[in-house]
């Protein structure tokens, strides 16, 4: 009966609890009017939304689909999700076999744009599948685009992956997903604040964008329009003092114009799954050492790379001529040239 995200309900509930408030909003005896806040505009909407409210026929409708509803206090409640305050969600109903908790203690969001690009969408699935394969559950909102591909990533990987949708845990939404939200809650977690059967607005995408952010160690955002609700749940991340993270695209492409505005403020640049654990993990989590190829003369010492340096790419040069362009004795080039030699780096031809 409360919407996602409404704080003035959430300090009620709060200071009254659960069973206590639900008295006030349905029985006329005047204790709702006393609420903080409380107008009798505002009164009605509750009473209207109270009204309607059917617990045992939601409690029927999640069982049905093998689901369940885990609220404050229970032991598969994500206690992270109390950072939110008052906008913390009265309960989650959840769909899936793995313990919600324990699954969001190694979590990352990963989201973006709906109409991403096909780098976009091959980015999603490679963080998805490395994530995975490092042991971190993969956490976005079964959206088309990059949403879908971070989730398909995980699971073609074999790995953990939880949807954080925007309406009931049985509403196949967006319809071309319903394949994949039937692999997501055989394989993995399918999570929502509102009751089964209850459709998305605008709104509700935007509100579980908050839970997105709260529930997972960091946010890494793959192409995002400046408008984008991506950068919504980052932003979220951030002020929650979890880590926000973009992965960079072209210049160019206005569907990382949000990405790189991101970059450019306190959000922190990756391009592979090791560079996002580097960050969300543990001491000890860091990527490998990134270098270019290494080369035969890179072991060179500096007089010797000078002399080799020296020597003409075609033809028959002698070592005074060599020692003089290489700024060195030539007795000492002749050494050098004996070593590179033995190297396999020149070639002897008389005296040359």
């Amino acid at each position: 009966m409360l919407e996602p995200g409404d704080e003035r309900a959430g300090r009620w509930l709060r200071a009254t609890g659960a069973a206590e408030l639900l008295r006030r909003l349905t029985v006329e005896d005047g204790s709702a009017e006393r609420l903080p806040g409380m107008t009798a505009l505002r009164l009605g909407g509750y009473r209207l939304r109270a009204a309607a409210a059917e617990p045992e026929r939601d409690l029927a409708a999640v069982a049905a689909v093998g689901g369940r509803f885990v609220c404050p206090g229970d032991r598969e409640w994500p206690s992270q999700l109390d950072d939110l305050g008052d906008a913390r969600p009265v309960g989650l109903w959840v769909r899936g076999r793995p313990d919600l908790r324990l699954w969001s203690l190694r979590s990352v969001a990963v989201v973006g744009a709906r109409a991403c690009t096909p780098y976009g969408a091959h980015m999603a699935a490679s963080l998805g599948s490395g994530l995975a394969e490092r042991g971190w559950v993969v956490v976005s909102g079964a959206a088309f685009g990059v949403d879908g591909a971070a989730h398909r990533g995980a699971l073609a990987a074999g790995g953990a992956t939880t949807a954080v949708l925007a309406c009931g845990v049985d509403v196949p939404y967006p319809r071309g997903h319903a394949e994949l939200l039937g692999r997501l809650a055989q394989q993995g977690l399918i999570v929502a604040e509102l009751p089964p059967s209850s459709h998305p607005t605008r709104s509700r995408f935007v509100l579980r964008n908050r839970v997105i952010a709260a529930l997972t160690r960091g946010t890494v955002v793959v192409e995002a329009e400046y408008r984008s609700g991506s950068l919504v749940t980052a932003r979220q991340a951030q002020r929650l003092g979890r880590f926000a993270m973009g992965v960079p695209g072209p210049a160019t492409s206005g569907l990382s114009a949000g990405v790189h505005e991101l970059l450019r403020g306190e959000g922190a640049l990756v391009t592979d799954a090791d560079e996002v654990v580097e960050l969300v993990g543990d001491i000890g989590d860091l990527p490998p050492v990134r270098r270019g190829p290494v080369l035969p003369r890179d072991h060179l010492d500096a007089v010797t790379a000078r002399v080799l340096e020296a020597l003409p790419y075609h033809g028959v040069s002698h070592p005074r001529d060599l020692a003089r362009t290489a700024g060195t004795s030539a007795d000492e080039t002749l050494g050098r040239l004996y070593e590179l030699h033995s190297l396999g780096f020149v070639e002897r031809e008389g005296d040359g």
